[in-house]
């Protein structure tokens, strides 16, 4: 008889933070967090835990359609002089001019060191732009607020957004202020040319959406990873909002914090964990017949639960070379083991291909790294366990009644 403790070694948790503090400097936290979901085990991305505030806390809805999150930043940029009636310069009225391409952040691994990438880009900005008087009273008066805000900016309105940008159907106002928010699907300035003379102008706030684009979590260790994207503001810089219209703050840092929360389970049937090696056709047949058995097994069933990268081996209460023994108590004798494990579609070894009746040895040879496609949930493998002919020969030759020993099996997603 053989004894089986099966051993399961598995890592669970991850996070991650970034902090750069500087002069003048907005920081914001983006978080994000790979959970497995067993009802959902081909959608191995990162969920998106920052808090939303700004245009997509408004609209939800319109923003998960589009794989978008939105920020709100304490940004405000005034005018620093009167907008001239019909400027000539883009730059000398109201203009935007955001980093709508990728962006790469190095992530880091806060205990193994080890790297990965985010991107990100912005796809929207917006504000409340906010006037010294009535809007009514800039254009002459005479006419409804809606229309007065149309007249102010040469008949269009802020909820229709200028080229490249593009218009979310979002616009509020009052006698005062106009609240906007506009897509920016690609790289260029969004302008609007003030058609009266505006003697200053404010943004109160700086909305701006983003889109990222995470690692595959299915490739990352368990940990804490850490990262973070630095953005220029001003005239010049990433956020470009022309020459009139300066920030408070010229620096915007974007610190990336990434959990990943693994799942590396293994479930033996009760009284699994005593595995009985026998002949194919059982020990009767070699009674009746007095025919030798070529061969002792036992197929182990089990589930495997796997997210994460794992590796395998074995330890052993009686050694042979790099493989496990049986002993028999009395005489001391000893035939090895040899154990191999067959895994389920969707894990595969480091060149991709399936595990089928793969040696485990003590050494961990052939065994380093084995990875998942996608979330592999409960699905079925088998531990194998077979003393080959010519040591079962040995054995019956000695007449020795038992031979016992322990084996523990081990997977260990430390990869």
């Amino acid at each position: 008889m053989k004894q089986l403790p099966v051993a399961v070694q598995g890592m669970v948790s991850v996070m991650l933070l970034a902090c750069v503090s500087m002069a003048h400097a907005v920081s914001k936290d983006v978080s994000a967090i790979f959970r497995p979901d067993p009802s959902k085990p081909n959608e191995n991305t990162f969920l998106n835990t920052t808090p939303v505030s700004g245009y997509c806390a408004l609209y939800p809805a319109v923003c998960d359609r589009e794989k978008m999150f939105s920020l709100q930043l304490p940004i405000v940029f005034e005018s620093t002089g009167p907008i001239q009636a019909n400027h000539g310069d883009s730059r000398q009225g109201a203009m935007f001019d955001v980093p709508t391409t990728w962006r790469l952040a190095q992530v880091t691994h806060t205990e193994t060191g080890e790297t990965e990438i985010v991107q990100v880009r912005i796809s929207g900005v917006g504000s409340r732009y906010q006037l010294p008087v009535s809007v009514v009273e800039l254009v002459g008066g005479g006419v409804d607020l809606s229309t007065a805000h149309r007249k102010l900016w040469g008949g269009s309105s802020w909820k229709y957004a200028p080229s490249p940008c593009q218009s979310t159907g979002f616009g509020t106002l009052n006698h005062l202020i106009y609240n906007f928010f506009w897509k920016t699907p690609v790289e260029g300035v969004c302008a609007k040319r003030a058609s009266y003379l505006i003697p200053s102008m404010s943004y109160r706030h700086l909305d701006f959406a983003y889109e990222l684009r995470t690692p595959n979590p299915l490739r990352m260790s368990s940990g804490q990873y850490r990262g973070s994207v630095t953005y220029g503001v001003g005239p010049g810089q990433d956020f470009d909002m022309g020459d009139v219209m300066l920030p408070n703050d010229s620096v915007i840092t974007l610190n990336f914090k990434l959990d990943v929360e693994h799942t590396l389970k293994v479930e033996v049937p009760p009284g699994g964990n005593r595995v009985e090696l026998v002949p194919p056709e059982g020990w009767q047949a070699w009674l009746n017949s007095g025919r030798k058995p070529t061969r002792l097994f036992r197929d182990q069933r089990f589930h495997i639960s796997a997210s994460s990268r794992f590796k395998m081996a074995i330890e052993c209460q009686h050694i042979s070379g790099n493989t496990c023994a049986i002993s028999e108590t009395g005489t001391g004798h000893a035939v090895p083991v040899d154990v191999s494990v067959t895994l389920p579609d969707g894990l595969t070894d480091a060149g991709g291909q399936p595990v089928n009746r793969r040696r485990l040895l003590r050494d961990g040879s052939g065994t380093e790294l084995f990875q998942p496609g996608f979330y592999v949930d409960r699905r079925l493998g088998a531990l194998h366990f077979e003393v080959g002919q010519g040591s079962v020969e040995q054995m019956l030759d000695t007449g020795a009644k038992a031979y016992s020993g322990n084996v523990t099996v081990i997977w260990d997603s430390e990869v």
